[in-house]
């Protein structure tokens, strides 16, 4: 009898095993994911790496920890599920000014805007007159190469007065530096002002910059980097710590780049084609390169963002009337379109595509360019269904 039991129990152990492997699902492969670590990385290294996914992901913030009083967000991860791009719900705004004399509006809570507030304090509201504009958060892979691309490859891509003739005439956004940060050693600076690189206008110098900026402006943090509380104004202890700061940047600095899948083919092969013939790459740049770097896992890469980093008029669909560095109302930044293909991931099963997240589709956010990206976007509307299939199959396998 016992041993009859024994079989029982065993057979019923296999059973559930065999069960649940069925029930749970896999584990997806890795190109079909947008976090992780890029490959090579040191032990000391990934332990860095896992310290700061641990604090952009799991680490939210409370009033017993320092949010607030008046925030955005409550994590960095709440605003980027799976290191994805964001949706309306997690959108920010930014208010100023129309013009290029520097944001007016700071000394009132500018450049961001604070929509949430602990219980007892009123949210922000936009100040009479300033204008604004909706910006929906960026993908976070990749962006350890980004920041390494020279600035001698980038003014190489600029064409500010459009001397080719082929209507585009990008631009980089020079802007003053803030005290913490400190120039690549390759840079080139003009008047004092560096190039730069990350934010959908190219406000943020480097993924340092990014950070604190997030920090503050998204959760209400101080750090020493930046001590202004942004309801007070007043400088206050800091609220998280520099190893943290640290942390979170070698985090962003080391996620994997996107992997394209499918890249054999045959119609993602007919659209990437496509999408070079129509004038697409002209500013979405297919392969830049890194310089050095002292994370050797990233230093003298080959990669493929599909970005030139530069400014761009998109024309008056996209003019939003708000500025931020040397960047235009209709200017903005050309967004990479690797890992396109995955956003949906992180988007709630659709896409929320170009600045705002107005486009809902790939198609959509093609047909609302315009001024620099005119005529592609002619090219784009005269191909057949099957090539218009192929070329958006190509973007998807990004």
């Amino acid at each position: 009898m016992k041993k009859f039991k024994i079989i029982t129990a065993i057979v019923l152990v296999i059973t559930s095993v065999v069960a649940c492997e069925k029930l749970l699902p896999g584990t997806p492969p890795g190109d079909e994911l947008l976090d992780g670590p890029v490959e090579g990385l040191s032990f000391e290294q990934n332990r860095q790496f896992l310290a700061g996914d641990v604090a952009f992901n799991e680490e939210i913030f409370t009033s017993q920890n320092g949010l607030g009083s008046i925030f955005v967000a409550t994590s960095c991860g709440s605003c980027h599920a799976g290191d994805g791009k964001g949706h309306p719900f997690t959108t920010l705004t930014r208010f100023g000014q129309t013009d290029s004399t520097g944001n007016q509006y700071l000394h009132l809570g500018g450049p961001q805007l604070q929509n949430r507030a602990l219980p007892g304090y009123t949210p922000e509201q936009i100040p009479a007159g300033a204008t604004f504009s909706k910006f929906t958060p960026p993908a976070n892979t990749g962006l350890g190469f980004l920041e390494l691309v020279s600035d001698a490859d980038i003014l190489a891509m600029a064409d500010p007065n459009d001397g080719n003739g082929d209507g585009i005439s990008g631009v980089p956004n020079y802007e003053y530096l803030p005290s913490f940060v400190s120039p690549f050693s390759n840079a080139i600076p003009r008047n004092g002002k560096y190039i730069h690189r990350f934010g959908k206008k190219a406000a943020a110098y480097n993924l340092l910059h990014q950070t604190v900026n997030a920090y503050n402006q998204d959760i209400g943090i101080t750090s020493t980097f930046q001590p202004k509380d942004v309801y007070s104004g007043l400088h206050i202890d800091p609220e998280v710590s520099d190893q943290t700061i640290h942390n979170v940047v070698f985090y962003l600095q080391t996620l994997k780049a996107p992997v394209q899948r499918n890249q054999n083919d045959a119609e993602v092969i007919q659209g990437k084609n496509l999408f070079i013939q129509t004038g697409c790459e002209s500013c979405h740049k297919q392969t830049l390169k890194t310089g050095t770097s002292p994370i050797s896992s990233l230093s003298n890469k080959t990669f493929h963002p599909y970005t030139d980093l530069l400014l761009h008029d998109m024309g008056p669909a996209l003019d939003d009337g708000y500025t931020e560095g040397s960047a235009k109302t209709s200017e903005w930044r050309t967004p990479p379109l690797w890992g396109l293909g995955l956003s949906p991931n992180s988007q709630g099963g659709q896409y929320f595509l170009l600045h705002d997240g107005r486009a809902k589709s790939i198609e959509e956010a093609i047909l609302l360019h315009g001024g620099e990206g005119q005529q592609s976007k002619e090219r784009f509307q005269q191909l057949s269904v099957q090539e218009k299939n192929s070329l958006i199959k190509f973007l998807k396998s990004l």
